[in-house]
Order: C-alpha cells, then sequence, then structure tokens
C-alpha cells in the first residue's frame, strides 16, 4: 500500500463512514520514511606522551600537541579493590557447565620449595620446562605462596607474543591508574622503577639483551619467568636463576590418571599407563588426556549420558557396543600418544565445530561468549568446558589456545580443510562485534589474538571484490584498528594497520589504503619515529589527494606540520626562488658598484684599486644552491630591491650633496663599507642594531665622509681634520675630539670621536683640494648614489659595522652608526 495513500484501517476506523484524523503535518527535513540516520562514529582522546590524539574512526586519527589543560595528573597506584580486579582479569574465565575437579601437583613440592625460597630473597627465577609439564600450575601455585613478600604483591602477565617494551606497558597498567594515558619512554620507565613487586610471567618468548632490557627497567621487581628450552638464553651477566622442570616419575604419572578418571587403575590400565609414561616421558599433560580417554571409555560400556547431554554424537558401531554392554578395547599407543582425533570424535558437535574454528584461527579459541554466534547453536559456549576437560585447550593469560600438539594432530584428521572458510566467518563476526557501539574498547582489546589470526588467514587470500560487496580482510581491519588505539593495544593497532594496508591494496581499495598509511603515520609519530611517520603520512595525503578527500588530505597534512615541527625539517625539498629576498632586503644597504651580487665569486680581478667585495650570508648561501635558474631569480628580485633603495636613499642624499658645489662631491667617493643612511629618528633602515655599540657613534647619521687614519681606528689622535670645516664639526668643547691637518695625499675627512651623544649639526660635504686617488664607479649616478668614500690603500675586508679591527687595512665609512648585521660591499 502506498503510505502516502491514506486508509480507513492506517487509522483504525475499519471503514466506519467516518472521515480519517487529520494527518500531524510532516516537517520537511525529518521525513517519515526517510532511512534512520547512521550512528554517530565513536571517537576517543587518549594522551600519548605529549601528544593529544583523538581516534577518528572515519577520516583518520587527528594527533596535536596536547595542551597544558588536558594534561593527565600523575598516575598513582591501584587501591586493594582495583587491584583484586586487574587480577581477576588476568585469569582466564571459567568454562561454562559443571565444575570440573582440580587435579592435584604431584612430585612438585621440591621445585616449588625452591622457587618461593629465592623469591623471597629478591632473585629473579627462571622455570624451565616443555610444553605440557605442568609450568603454568606450578606457577600458580608459586603465586600464591608469594602473595604477601613485596609491597605491590604479585602481578600477574603473559609473554606470549609479547615484546620487552609490551611487557614494561602491561606491567605498568596491572598496579597503576591511567585511563586514557600512554606514558612516552622515559616516563614509562620512571614509574616502573617504583614497582616492588613479584611479576610472574609465564610463556615468556625472549631472552638475551632483550630481556637484559627489561630486567634493568625494573629494579625493584623479581621475576618468576615460565619458558621452554627452545627460548633464548639471559645474557651472561643477568643475574637470572634457573630451575629446570622435567616429567613425572612412573608412580606419580599413574597416580595422576587415577585422579583424572575418578577411579582406580585396573591392571589392563595400569600397564597401559605404564608405556604411555614411557612413550610421553613423564609430561603431565598425556596422563590428563589419557584420562579423558578412559572416563570416554567408560561412558561408552555404560552407554550412559554424559554430563553435557546425550551421547547422540558417537560413531553408530560404538553406541551399538555400548548399549549391549561389550567390551570396549583400550586405546592403542598410538592413539594414546596423539588422542586430540580420537576425543575430538566423542565431543558433541558444537565443540567439533569450535575446534575446526581453533584450527582455523591458529590455534585461538574464541571467547565463550562468541562461540553461539559462530557455531549457529545456543549452547555452543559449554563447548568450552568439554575442550578443556579432555586436555584440548589450555589456559594463555586470560584466554585460552589449543594445547601443545594438538594443532598439528587436528590438522592431519582434516579438521583444516575448510581453515578459510571458517577464518572468513569468524571475521565477519568480529567485524559486526568490534563496531558495536555497546562493545568497550577494553573487550576487543581482549579479543585480539583472535582478531589478528582471522587477519593473518585471509590477507594473502584477498581478491578485488565483486561490486557491491566488500572485502572482508580490510572491513575486518578498518574496524578493530580504532578500537585497538582507543583500547592503548598498540602492538596489535599496528599489526591490523599493516594487514589492513596490504588487503587494500590487493582489493584495489586505494581510500581504505589511504586511511591504514595515515593511521600508520600517527601511530610513528607517537612512538618518535619520524622518518616512518613522515613516509607514511605523504603517501596518505598523496592518496587522497587523488581522491579529492579534502577532510582526510587536511587530516594528514596538519600531522605533516606536526612531523615538521619536531624533525625540523621543511615539508618542502627546498625553497622556491625569491624565498631569500627579504633577508637581502634587510641588510643590504644599497646595490654594489658592479651590480647584484651573483651566486658564485668574481675570478678576474677589477681593474680599478678599489675593491668591492661580498660576504655572503648564510641566507645567500643557501641561495647559492638552488642551481643556475635560482641563482637568476633571485638576482632579478635583489636587482629590484636594490634598485628601489637606490631611488630612496639617492634622493635623500641629494639635499646634502646639493649643497656645495665642489667638484669633487662626497658621492663620487666609494668606499668599502658603504652603508644605509639612518633616518631622522637615528634608526637605521630595516637593519638589525647590534647587541653592543660601545665602538662606535649613537647619534645621527651624518653624510661627511670620515677616515680613521693610519693606524687604522676611527676617534684616534692620528685622524685628519678637513681643511674650512663647515659650522657641522665637533665643537672645541667636546671630549675626545682631536683633530689633524689634512695631507696631500688624502682627502679631508672630518674626525669622529670615540664616543659623542650629541648628533653634527649639518650633512654638508667638506671641501676637498684634490681629487680623489682612483675613479668611483660609474653606473650609477651622483644624484642617486649614496654617499661613500674612496681609500687610499688596501681595501678592507671587514665585515662589521662598528668599525674595523686594528689589525685590518685603512677603511673609510659613510655613516656614524652601523649595523652589525649589514654585509659589506
Amino acid at each position: 500500500m502506498d503510505p502516502n495513500t491514506r486508509g480507513p484501517e492506517e487509522y483504525g476506523h475499519e471503514g466506519d463512514g467516518q472521515g480519517p484524523r487529520q494527518r500531524p503535518p510532516r516537517e520537511s527535513l525529518t521525513p517519515d520514511f526517510s532511512q534512520h540516520a547512521p550512528a554517530l562514529a565513536r571517537t576517543v582522546q587518549l594522551v600519548s606522551g605529549d601528544f593529544l590524539l583523538t581516534v577518528n574512526p572515519v577520516d583518520g586519527s587527528e594527533i596535536e600537541v596536547c595542551p597544558p589543560a588536558e594534561r593527565p595528573a600523575r598516575p598513582v597506584k591501584l587501591g586493594t579493590a582495583e587491584r583484586a580486579e586487574a587480577e581477576r582479569a588476568a585469569l582466564p574465565p571459567v568454562p561454562p557447565g559443571p565444575a570440573q575437579p582440580a587435579l592435584p601437583l604431584l612430585a612438585r613440592q621440591d621445585e616449588r620449595e625452591q622457587l618461593v625460597r629465592l623469591l623471597a630473597r629478591g632473585r629473579t627465577v627462571r622455570l624451565v620446562g616443555p610444553a605440557g609439564s605442568g609450568r603454568t600450575r606450578l606457577l600458580d601455585l608459586v603465586a600464591e605462596d608469594c602473595s604477601d613478600l613485596a609491597p605491590d604483591g604479585v602481578v600477574r602477565l603473559n609473554g606470549f607474543g609479547r615484546t620487552s617494551g609490551e611487557l614494561l606497558y602491561d606491567l605498568f597498567y596491572a598496579v597503576y591508574k591511567a585511563p586514557l594515558h600512554r606514558p612516552e619512554r622515559d616516563e614509562l620507565l620512571t614509574h616502573v622503577r617504583e614497582i616492588g613487586a613479584v611479576v610472574v610471567l609465564d610463556d615468556l618468548e625472549f631472552g638475551g639483551a632483550a630481556l637484559d632490557e627489561l630486567l634493568e627497567a625494573t629494579p625493584e621487581c623479581a621475576f618468576l619467568l615460565g619458558t621452554t628450552p627452545d627460548v633464548p638464553a639471559p645474557s651472561a651477566d643477568a643475574a637470572v636463576e634457573e630451575v629446570p622442570l622435567g616429567g613425572l616419575d612412573r608412580a606419580a604419572g599413574r597416580e595422576l590418571l587415577e585422579h583424572a578418571v575418578g577411579r582406580p587403575l585396573t591392571e589392563e590400565e595400569s600397564n597401559w599407563a605404564g608405556d604411555l609414561w614411557f612413550e610421553s616421558e613423564g609430561l603431565p599433560l598425556r596422563f590428563v588426556q589419557a584420562g579423558a580417554l578412559l572416563r570416554q571409555r567408560d561412558r561408552l560400556r555404560a552407554g550412559a549420558a554424559d554430563e553435557f547431554g546425550p551421547f547422540e554424537d558417537t560413531p553408530p558401531a560404538e553406541t551399538h557396543d555400548a548399549a549391549e554392554g561389550d567390551e570396549v578395547s583400550l586405546p592403542s599407543l598410538g592413539e594414546a600418544a596423539a588422542p586430540a582425533p580420537l576425543l575430538a570424535a566423542r565431543l558433541s558437535a558444537s565443540a567439533r565445530a569450535t575446534l575446526r574454528f581453533a584450527v582455523a584461527l591458529g590455534g585461538e579459541v574464541p571467547h565463550q561468549a562468541h562461540l553461539p554466534a559462530l557455531v549457529g547453536d545456543t549452547h555452543a559456549d559449554a563447548a568450552l568446558g568439554e575442550l578443556a576437560a579432555c586436555g584440548l585447550v589450555s589456559a594463555v593469560g586470560p584466554r585460552y589456545r589449543l594445547a601443545a600438539g594438538v594443532p598439528a594432530q587436528l590438522e592431519a584428521a582434516g579438521y583444516a580443510d575448510e581453515a578459510e572458510a571458517g577464518a572468513r566467518s569468524a571475521a565477519q563476526h568480529y567485524s559486526w562485534w568490534a563496531g558495536h557501539p555497546s562493545v568497550t574498547p577494553e573487550r576487543v582489546s581482549a579479543e585480539a589474538d583472535a582478531l589478528l589470526a582471522a587477519l593473518a588467514v585471509l590477507t594473502p587470500l584477498t581478491v578485488p571484490p565483486a561490486e557491491g560487496e566488500e572485502s572482508a580482510a580490510v572491513h575486518l581491519a578498518r574496524t578493530a584498528a580504532p578500537a585497538f588505539a582507543a583500547g592503548l593495544h598498540w602492538n596489535a593497532w599496528e599489526r591490523t594497520l599493516r594487514a589492513g594496508a596490504e588487503a587494500a591494496r590487493l582489493a584495489g581499495d586505494v581510500a581504505e589504503q589511504a586511511y591504514f598509511h595515515h593511521e600508520l603515520g600517527v601511530l610513528a609519530l607517537c612512538r618518535g619515529q619520524l622518518d616512518r611517520a613522515r613516509a607514511e603520512l605523504e603517501a596518505a595525503v598523496g592518496l587522497r589527494g587523488a581522491l579529492s578527500d579534502k577532510r582526510g588530505t587536511v587530516a594528514g597534512r596538519r600531522a605533516l606540520a606536526l612531523v615538521a615541527d619536531r624533525s625540523g625539517t621543511p615539508l618542502s625539498l627546498g625553497p622556491t626562488a625569491g624565498e631569500e629576498v627579504p633577508d637581502a632586503r634587510y641588510e643590504e644597504s644599497a646595490s654594489p658598484a658592479e651590480g647584484v651580487p651573483a651566486a658564485f665569486p668574481t675570478l678576474q680581478k677589477p681593474a680599478s684599486p678599489t675593491l668591492v667585495t661580498h660576504r655572503s650570508t648564510p641566507a645567500s648561501a643557501r641561495a647559492a644552491q638552488g642551481g643556475l635558474k635560482g641563482v637568476a631569480r633571485r638576482n632579478l628580485v635583489a636587482a629590484g630591491a636594490g634598485a628601489l633603495l637606490v631611488a630612496v636613499l639617492g634622493t635623500v642624499m641629494t639635499l646634502g650633496a646639493t649643497s656645495d658645489n665642489d667638484r669633487h662631491p662626497p658621492s663620487d667617493q666609494v668606499g668599502v663599507n658603504p652603508s644605509a643612511s639612518q633616518g631622522l629618528s637615528g634608526g637605521s633602515l630595516g637593519a638589525d642594531r647590534p647587541a653592543d655599540d660601545s665602538n662606535g657613534d649613537t647619534g645621527a647619521a651624518t653624510s661627511r665622509p670620515t677616515d680613521p687614519g693610519p693606524d687604522g681606528t676611527p676617534g684616534t689622535a692620528d685622524d685628519p681634520t678637513p681643511t674650512g670645516e663647515p659650522s657641522g664639526s665637533p665643537s672645541t668643547g667636546d671630549p675626545g675630539a682631536t683633530t689633524k691637518p689634512p695631507t696631500s695625499s688624502k682627502p679631508p675627512t672630518t674626525s669622529k670621536p670615540p664616543s659623542t651623544s650629541k648628533p653634527p649639526t649639518t650633512s654638508k660635504p667638506p671641501t676637498t683640494s684634490k681629487p680623489p686617488t682612483s675613479q668611483p664607479p660609474t653606473s650609477e649616478s651622483p644624484t642617486s648614489q649614496p654617499p661613500t668614500a674612496t681609500p687610499t690603500t688596501s681595501p678592507s675586508t671587514s665585515d662589521t659595522a662598528s668599525g674595523p679591527a686594528p689589525s685590518s687595512p685603512t677603511t673609510t665609512t659613510a655613516s656614524a652608526s652601523q649595523s652589525s648585521s649589514a654585509p659589506v660591499i
């Protein structure tokens, strides 16, 4: 029926003849029949070192320097109740179903007492035993014995698939309360040094230098390390005690088998147990599995129902034999040595399906809460209890994995034939579950190993999806990566991003590939890996630029700007043409006599004895590296800037030059140290003022050239004095003013006192009786050339504005106060 056509049944009138009631007006922006708006993306803000990270699952995470108001307080240690909750979370969940009897720890009392004794003395102990030797069970009992030895109690950690750095963070979060805060490396080391606890670390997978790093970072902790013999040993300098853990003796193995069966063994079963002990080298796991075989044999013989329901999944022949009460033979020695296929064949359908999922996920058993959805049975969560009772799974931290040797046995029995289908089903389920708003990042992080296992299987098999479909691997990585980042499980975050980037590349999904590269760049920036962060972010910006993704591009460029700020390297490869012009404009007073300074020095000696030198500043040195094209562009811009300065300065200086009709005006006297004329306020023309100007005048600028005399130091007794000094010369009452008659070889100049506070009263140039010794440059007219002077001796190479050093050649200056930052021309 058309929803816009109103009928009587639509309003419950049943055609009673009455007109329909008035329908309320519909708002134009919220139509009644439109699709529901999608749920808002779940964003999380957390602090990582000096950065404020906003995990954005839509456009990519945003990172910035953390404002002071957003910085978290110093982490504090957990209280008693919080510590108990953390310890409970570190234990594996109790399987549903009837409680299984706890098996005793046999023939391990000596090792137990030795471990407690060493830990009480603060020593680090390494318990070495093969898989299935009961190592985890022994660690649990020792942890209970050492609960009151250290101030921070006992901390349980698991090293399966973890590095030393990740274990340090795990230790930090097990002791400190720091929600949404991931400290940087130095801060982390500061906090873990203050932890005094007995750390029980099972399934450790590294040794050598990595183990030394972990132990050196926690000097107040005593470690109890559980490893297998194939793990590298600690370094020779590490103070680690080693306690070996072997198999049980024959009597202990027989006793353990009786506890597992729940009854005394018959003579035939005892002989069978002796053969099993010889074959298994006394590993307790083999006797636990053998006990499960004997229990199944008893049920078959009795034809009874097991504790999980009727034994309907038993093969028909065995059920018929059991119903008639016939004798069921003992398993062969080969079946007892590899009992997984026989044990699985006698379990329920849900348990066998769970085993297939575990084999597909590389040995990871999904959490019992996911089994009903994965298997398709509402009571499938009880399958975990079946598997644990048979010894097919073992606890690994807060989760379960297939026991040692079980994956290979099940694969040989055909349980891996549908591994790809099982991994795909698990990926689809976890994608929906991880993206649900009710699922917290901590819960997703706890299931990280199963998600990563599904990604590891599906990523190499990814192909471009059909139209309207989506790659399962890409979807899972896209959904789980933000949850891992918000849950502070950054090792899983990195592995998910790399798998997602590879899957997106194989699927041809450029948008998702850009997202994963952006996230990898943000992660590298948080870890201080600036080069990797720059490479990943530039790749993401390039891909998003090709897709015209403006919001994603902006997020990437912001992160790149932060990388450039931290590394001190600009984003562009080099400066563009004209970028160094402002530096030259401030530092150069006028265009040189020989033209604009080139990037390369002049190789030929000029004909005139006057030498114009130019010392390149760091800015001009960088400009010289831009190539010939860049040099030409810079020269053009500098020429324009110099022409503008010449025009302005020439106009000002003409006022002083036209006040005398002498045929040798000061504008024709080119010196080796020209500078820009000062304004009326006494400040320099854009040049930086030196920090110490005690060697030069501090008054207003004068246009008369001065000569330091033969000694090269202005303001001394040998400075020449011009004849016919106008009224602008220093008065005789000025302290420190000394004069000397002019010589025949130098034009008359005005002496400059070493320190005066009163500026000259005029800028009229002096009169001379002898032409200068060298011709001034002809490229500039007297009206546009700033006042300079011509040296009569060897040119100076000094680049200071306060005057040349005493050991430098004689120079002349045209300014009473100069800036030390101006270049010498």
